[in-house]
């Protein structure tokens, strides 16, 4: 689905992934309207601009998560300022692109948010784990949570490509730094999810942060 307010714009970008062979279910240029299409179109991802004409694009991926959790949804704007992006990625978008991205990238960027990777501008994930960890400090002053017996029991591997996500690395880094395909690292994390219960990968990076793995 897509989302976006200036017609050419939104159009143009339904035309390039219908021609790369995504099946585009509704577009829509009014946020409320967006999540109320959403929620009888059911998209699996929400290309979504961040300012609409009624509200805001992050409380439109609010408003989608609520209707459609599983729902990914890759915001594609044209401010690239540090507070936009913090806002829409604990909104719970999956990526955030600029719109000078070039056409490939946004391609490359809407299959790889697809398959639950989190995608960001260059220079922006970066920005976007720092965050991360600064919340994950300040919950308790500081301190990692410790790893409690409570927690949902991950096998080895898991716990491995948990800790790659929670540096950063993408599902094709991880794959080539253990030696496994790139479905297997996406099962990997697919298990760690439901047994977290997490509803993608922004937020499985969130968790593991919180318990200090990405400094093992």
């Amino acid at each position: 689905m897509v989302v976006d307010d200036h017609p050419m714009w939104r159009e143009g970008v339904a035309r390039d992934l219908t021609e790369a062979g995504h099946r585009v279910v509704a577009t829509s240029g009014e946020g409320r309207q967006a999540v109320r299409v959403a929620a009888a179109a059911r998209p699996d991802l929400v290309v979504l601009d961040l300012q609409l004409p009624d509200i805001s694009g992050v409380e439109v991926i609010r408003g989608l998560r609520a209707v459609l959790p599983e729902v990914r949804v890759l915001m594609l704007s044209a401010s690239g300022e540090q507070q936009s992006v913090l806002d829409a990625v604990k909104a719970g978008a999956t990526g955030y692109l600029v719109k000078s991205a070039a056409p490939a990238e946004f391609l490359d960027a809407v299959r790889r948010t697809a398959a639950g990777e989190p995608v960001f501008t260059p220079g922006l994930a970066g920005l976007v784990l720092g965050e991360y960890r600064r919340l994950a400090g300040a919950t308790d002053g500081g301190a990692r949570p410790g790893r409690d017996d409570a927690a949902p029991r991950l096998t080895e591997r898991e716990t491995e490509v948990l800790r790659l996500v929670a540096k950063g690395l993408s599902y094709r880094q991880i794959a080539e730094r253990l030696g496994l395909s790139h479905r297997t690292v996406q099962n990997h994390v697919q298990n760690t999810l439901g047994k977290l219960q997490l509803h993608n990968r922004v937020e499985l990076t969130r968790y593991a942060i919180e318990r200090g793995l990405d400094d093992d």
